[in-house]
C-alpha cells in the first residue's frame, strides 16, 4: 500500500477535506476479504494518478467515528471527496477499469 497512504482521524481534515485535488478515501478493515482483494487495485491506481487525484486508506476499526460520520455501513466503501465535499460513494468491490472511470468522471 505504498501508493495509497493510511489516513486517520487526526490527519483526515488535512489529507482529504483540505486537499487541492480530489481524494478517493477507501474505508476498509483487515478482516474484510473484498477489501484485501481491492487493495492492490487501489495501490495500482494510486501510482497512476499523475497528480490529478489521490487515494488514501482509512481503517474503520481504528477510525470508527469517520466511518460513522460518512455513513459507511458495509465494506469496502470508497468515497470520492472533491473540494472537501463528498462527490460520490462507491460500495463493494469494483474492477480497476470501473473504478478508474468513476474517478475520472470527477476530474
Amino acid at each position: 500500500m505504498a501508493n495509497a497512504p493510511d489516513v486517520n482521524e487526526a490527519n483526515f481534515q488535512e489529507e482529504v477535506l483540505d486537499a487541492a485535488v480530489p481524494v478517493l478515501a477507501d474505508f476498509w478493515a483487515p478482516w474484510c476479504g473484498y477489501c484485501q482483494r481491492l487493495s492492490p487495485i487501489l495501490d495500482e491506481l494510486a501510482g497512476e494518478t499523475g497528480g490529478k487525484y489521490k487515494i488514501v486508506k482509512i481503517n474503520v476499526d481504528q477510525n470508527r467515528s469517520l466511518a460513522q460520520k460518512y455513513g459507511v455501513m458495509s465494506l469496502p466503501t470508497m468515497i470520492l471527496f472533491k473540494d472537501g465535499e463528498q462527490a460520490e460513494k462507491i460500495v463493494g468491490f469494483q474492477p480497476k477499469g470501473s473504478l478508474a472511470d468513476r474517478i475520472k468522471a470527477h476530474l
